[in-house]
């Protein structure tokens, strides 16, 4: 990973098609990091993100997957994701998560298609380190 703060996951397995074991053609979710390639170069937070395509994040009955991460930030995972309509949103959804100390995401209308797909918001590792719990 380079020194870009924030990041960008996504999927390249999701939405493959396969024969005899193997992947055949293109699958969706290097489709849709393609797609957020181009997008990227006029983007005004091109410098701020890293865009990074992931083998498999193990969420198969949820493709396409994509990931918002910033160490300090709350973690959001958002699954079916449509190949061919996503991408924008997931920019404009970025930059919330970027302007937000915390990550965490202030919904609104012009968000609400993303919103709709979160699969897990995780808090920040800071969070769970600050517990008092005592176990085993």
């Amino acid at each position: 990973m380079n020194n870009k703060q924030h990041t960008i996951f996504v999927c390249t397995t999701c939405a493959s098609l396969w024969e005899d074991g193997q992947r055949v053609g293109t699958s969706g979710g290097q489709q849709l990091l393609q797609q957020l390639q181009e997008l990227v170069q006029d983007w005004e937070l091109q410098t701020k993100f890293s865009l990074q395509g992931v083998e498999c994040m193990s969420a198969c009955n949820h493709t396409c997957v994509i990931v918002f991460v910033k160490e300090e930030k709350s973690t959001y995972i958002f699954g079916n994701l449509p190949v061919h309509h996503s991408a924008s949103a997931v920019l404009k959804s970025a930059i919330q998560y970027y302007i937000q100390p915390s990550g965490l995401i202030p919904w609104s209308k012009e968000l609400e298609p993303l919103e709709k797909h979160i699969l897990a918001s995780i808090p920040p590792l800071s969070k769970w380190t600050k517990l008092n719990v005592s176990c085993c």
